[in-house]
């Protein structure tokens, strides 16, 4: 990754996640990468990569299924007109 030494790494990997889950890279229900996916795929310690899986799921954008992994969160239905 390009790092911003400005934001934090964790924030930096948060974002990535997000924009993969929003453009349908990840949709709704999809399992995303594990911590250790994550740690190689980016660098980031183990730690790091757990907390932004933790943060994805305080955020609502994702869930955890003990023992299976982490995925999308199914988003809510955009109300319809009439």
């Amino acid at each position: 990754m390009d790092w911003q030494p400005e934001i934090p790494r964790w924030r930096q990997v948060y974002t990535l996640l997000e924009e993969r889950i929003d453009s349908g890279v990840y949709p709704p229900g999809a399992r995303l990468p594990s911590a250790l996916d994550i740690q190689t795929e980016t660098g980031i310690s183990p730690v790091t990569a757990r907390r932004v899986l933790r943060e994805l799921r305080a955020a609502g954008l994702a869930y955890m299924e003990p023992g299976i992994g982490t995925f999308v969160a199914r988003l809510p239905e955009p109300p319809t007109s009439g």
